[in-house]
């Protein structure tokens, strides 16, 4: 989801601010930075996210492949939850060392799935197994993750600029190319939506609203590397 809890049909759950029942794409805080309204609130994990990590570009193959987890876990919960649960799965799922996961056998299924720090759901524990698996197929081939998520924007992150949360979007047709390539790969917990979710995660797009202190700087930064 664009990092703001989503609406079942997935457009952005904006939150009001003022009170006037419209919702601002911008919440400026105490500390006095600008952030887009999701990232504003009292959780403090959710404002590190949005402030450190969320649309700024990533080529790390753990990192890719911790949040190619995440967004998979996030179907059909909140993002809130995921964040509340990071640390667990990093602690259950050996800090997203693919190479470890892809050697977990019915015994570490059982283990994770009465792990009460992750969601316990079988089809995303053995989702997140598979995936390492194929992370380490793609090694193998002397390809790498990174490449292949990457391969889907011709490896510049995109910067759509948006002045409201209702601008952004919950797919693409980037995210829908993704999703029938890694689907076509045998990774699951992939559709458009939660492929686009994981670009905007990953900073393969920056859709922080215009405005928002840390979507300016990340739009600094990929102008002066373009």
């Amino acid at each position: 989801m664009a990092r703001r809890d989503a609406t079942e049909d997935g457009a952005p759950a904006a939150m009001d601010q003022s009170g006037s029942g419209i919702a601002s794409p911008v919440t400026v805080g105490s500390d006095g930075i600008a952030r887009c309204a999701w990232g504003a609130g009292g959780d403090p994990l959710v404002r590190a996210y949005h402030d450190t990590e969320w649309g700024r570009p990533s080529h790390d193959e753990r990192h890719l492949f911790e949040m190619l987890v995440l967004e998979g876990a996030q179907a059909g919960l909140s993002w809130t939850t995921i964040l509340h649960k990071r640390e667990g799965y990093r602690r259950a799922f050996a800090g997203f060392d693919a190479a470890a996961i892809a050697a977990f056998g019915e015994a570490d299924v059982a283990r994770l799935l009465a792990d009460a720090g992750i969601v316990r759901n079988r089809r995303k524990v053995e989702s997140a197994i598979a995936g390492a698996r194929l992370v380490r197929g793609l090694a193998a081939a002397g390809e790498s993750l990174s490449d292949l998520i990457w391969g889907f924007v011709d490896g510049t992150p995109l910067d759509r600029q948006p002045a409201t949360l209702a601008e952004i979007p919950a797919e693409t047709a980037e995210s829908r190319s993704m999703s029938r390539e890694l689907v076509r790969r045998g990774f699951r917990f992939v559709g458009p939506t939660i492929c686009y979710s994981f670009m905007q995660a990953t900073g393969m797009v920056n859709d922080h609203v215009i405005g928002c202190t840390a979507g300016e700087e990340i739009r600094a930064a990929l102008s002066r590397a373009g």
